[in-house]
């Protein structure tokens, strides 16, 4: 049994504290010591570090990398005649982009854990699905960006799935007006990335005084905040807007990344963003690197179970982030919730949302 095959065996977000730390140890250790031996680059690391996988006894001690050394590297631990997909990230005109390898196991897994994360918060049914944002977007189905691999992931929640936006990303309202005839009273899932959402479709319906009806809808959007908390939307605006415009009420952000695909962390009622039992969330201190407490602001590191085919299990994140308390979230789920506070300074932009909203 493979680590992401354990990690089914529980309940997303059921584990407390003590169950979940076991497993995340002994998963993650194993996984450290499969790159260790199928990655030269990572072994080299390690070896430099003078870590030994086998002396690791809490996942918390598992050393991390830099997402941006996925852009410098070309990092993998499996041979080429295995990489089924490579995905890339979000990145500005020049900037460079992170290259993730993935066999079909890796692949699999990701959707699978995408849909037991999700499934906590749309139910179980497919559900008319509503993108906001172009076709065009995924046309490349051999080299996913992570705007493209998001929404493929998304849609396997969706069925008569449908593009709000056209080619030219402007609204397509006579193909909006005719989907909600079609699922007129039933609930519909919508997806979209934070800035899409918002530059091409709440604003465009408020330019346009266009009146549709969404009450029914649920929204999941992430991608980042950069853009919008230069125009000073907060996240209580940004859904506040929607119900005003379209009657959207049930609204989830998410914080995911391409380097580890499947595992987001999706917001709960409350506001908070909640980490599953395929991964966690650590706050690191940054003059010191060690952990931070809770209520205590630093740098998030964030762990996974999933990656297989690739040494992105425990990685450092270029965000600022702050837990805000463990199994005792009012919405009843266990585990870690905390908040993003945003890029740390000089970090460069490259969620999904922002690059894309750079031109604007």
């Amino acid at each position: 049994m493979n680590e992401f095959e354990r990690a089914c065996g529980f309940a997303p977000f059921a584990p407390d504290k003590a169950e979940k730390s076991a497993f995340l140890t002994s998963a993650l250790r194993n996984l450290t010591a499969q790159h260790y031996q199928n990655c030269r680059a990572y072994r080299n690391m390690l070896d430099a570090g003078g870590i030994n996988p086998e002396k690791i006894n809490d996942y918390h001690d598992i050393p991390f990398l830099p997402v941006s050394l996925f852009k410098q590297m070309t990092l993998k631990s499996i041979p080429d005649n295995e990489v089924f997909k490579t995905m890339t990230s979000s990145g500005t005109s020049g900037q460079a982009v992170s290259k993730i390898y993935l066999d079909k196991n890796t692949a699999a897994n990701q959707q699978k854990a995408l849909v037991k994360i999700v499934s906590e918060f749309t139910g179980a049914s497919r559900l008319p699905m509503l993108i906001i944002d172009s076709p065009s977007v995924v046309k490349d189905r051999a080299m996913f960006s992570a705007r493209g691999a998001g929404i493929l992931g998304f849609s396997i929640f969706g069925a008569d799935r449908t593009y709000a936006l056209d080619d030219n990303m402007q609204i397509d309202i006579p193909a909006v007006k005719a989907f909600l005839e079609r699922h007129q009273g039933q609930k519909i899932l919508l997806f979209g990335f934070t800035f899409m959402v918002w530059q091409h479709f709440y604003k465009e319906l408020l330019k346009l005084d266009e009146k549709i009806n969404l009450s029914n809808g649920v929204l999941i959007h992430g991608g980042g905040w950069k853009k919008l908390i230069f125009e000073a939307v907060s996240p209580a605006e940004f859904k506040r807007c929607l119900s005003d415009v379209c009657g959207l009420s049930d609204i989830h952000d998410y914080y995911g990344m391409v380097e580890q695909t499947g595992c987001i962390y999706m917001e709960c009622p409350q506001g908070h963003l909640h980490a599953s039992i395929f991964s966690d969330v650590i706050i690191r201190r940054p003059l010191d690197f060690s952990p931070a407490a809770i209520g205590e602001k630093g740098i998030i590191q964030v762990v996974s179970v999933l990656p297989e085919s690739y040494p992105g299990h425990s990685l450092l994140t270029e965000d600022e982030g702050i837990i805000l308390g463990e199994d005792d979230c009012p919405c009843g789920r266990k585990g870690k919730y905390f908040k993003i506070l945003g890029r740390l300074k000089n970090a460069e932009i490259r969620g999904c949302s922002d690059t894309y909203a750079v031109k604007f």
